[in-house]
């Protein structure tokens, strides 16, 4: 009977080293960070669209307010145009008569100077450190294409709202110019041609 002899086999070690699994989490640490920086530039964005289309709704609301009351809209005396305005928030509210939702407001002035004032009060409440002013302008827009805030008395009558607010960015080198301060400098995010008629 013959007996063979196997040599035996070091074992090797089978998983993971402990440098592996540090790599390994540093990666996916990262990973990790990517994502929530990503998050917190999409709440950011949401946020940014969303006082844009309130600022846009509120502004289309304020032209047909215009349209119902289209002879004081159209006067160009900003003392009988209550509609012409450069407000911001937070700031004091024109003046108005009477309410015109608990008694009947008596001219299309007292509806005017109503309607204006309880406007600019949701506007404030709605879209933080908003600006806006309404103003006959027949160039809203610089020469370099950028809006201003700036009006040029409008010769068509034409009215414009022009609402910025204070807006905010995750991107660090963002222009400082583009946004609205509480100072009330910047550029207009919204602007809305009006034309009375």
């Amino acid at each position: 009977m013959k007996i063979t002899v196997t040599p035996v086999r070091p074992v090797t070690q089978r998983g993971f080293t402990l440098l592996e699994v540090l790599v390994a989490i540093v990666v996916l640490s990262f990973g990790v960070l990517g994502v929530v920086g990503l998050q917190a530039m999409a709440l950011q964005a949401n946020k940014e669209a969303r006082y844009q289309s309130t600022a846009v709704a509120l502004a289309r609301e304020l032209g047909d307010m215009m349209r119902s009351t289209k002879n004081i809209a159209r006067d160009t005396n900003a003392g009988a145009n209550p509609y012409l305005v450069d407000f911001s928030a937070p700031g004091a509210l024109p003046a108005a008569p009477s309410d015109c939702f608990a008694v009947s407001c008596p001219t299309q002035l007292s509806v005017a100077q109503f309607n204006m004032r309880e406007w600019l009060g949701r506007i404030s409440a709605a879209v933080p450190g908003v600006r806006v002013v309404v103003c006959f302008d027949d160039n809203p827009y610089s020469a370099d294409g950028r809006p201003r805030w700036a009006c040029d008395g409008g010769a068509t009558k034409t009215s414009v709202v022009k609402i910025g607010w204070a807006r905010q960015s995750t991107d660090a080198n963002a222009n400082d110019l583009d946004r609205v301060t509480a100072g009330g400098t910047g550029v207009p995010a919204v602007v809305l041609p009006l034309i009375a008629d």
